[in-house]
């Protein structure tokens, strides 16, 4: 299975199926992105004697390019356009993620833990609703 999400027949390659909602919920969150960063996370939150509010900053901005670019990599195909739409849901998932899971944005006086946990289940209900073939024409 592609990451690319298929909204055509004519997209599918031999017998590949049509995505529906669930594949395109799987195929939208950048696990492996999210994963990743659950790991520096746990990593920085151990260390002693380092900026870890900084440095968390500047790693979730990394992190929301290279989740882009990773999308755009995993999803390119020849002859395609990119998949402007995944790429663009896919880091907003990230953002989601990290939002959900606190740090940095609990160093933000607003920041509440269970805006992070609403935000996080009302975007990975909706996101799979968006077909990218809909969304571009």
């Amino acid at each position: 299975m592609g990451r690319r999400i298929i909204t055509t027949q004519f997209e599918a390659k031999s017998s590949a199926k049509i995505d529906g909602y669930f594949d395109r919920l799987l195929k939208y969150i950048p696990s492996e992105i999210v994963g990743a960063w659950i790991a520096i996370k746990g990593v920085l939150t151990s260390a002693d004697d380092v900026p870890i509010n900084l440095l968390l900053w500047v790693l979730f901005i990394v992190f929301v390019v290279l989740t882009a670019v990773w999308i755009l990599k995993l999803t390119s195909e020849s002859n395609k356009p990119p998949a402007v739409t995944q790429i663009v849901v896919s880091t907003g998932a990230f953002i989601v993620w990290v939002f959900a899971l606190g740090e940095p944005f609990s160093s933000l006086a607003f920041y509440r833990p269970v805006y992070g946990s609403l935000l996080l289940i009302l975007y990975n209900i909706i996101i799979p609703l968006f077909n990218p073939s809909q969304l571009n024409s």
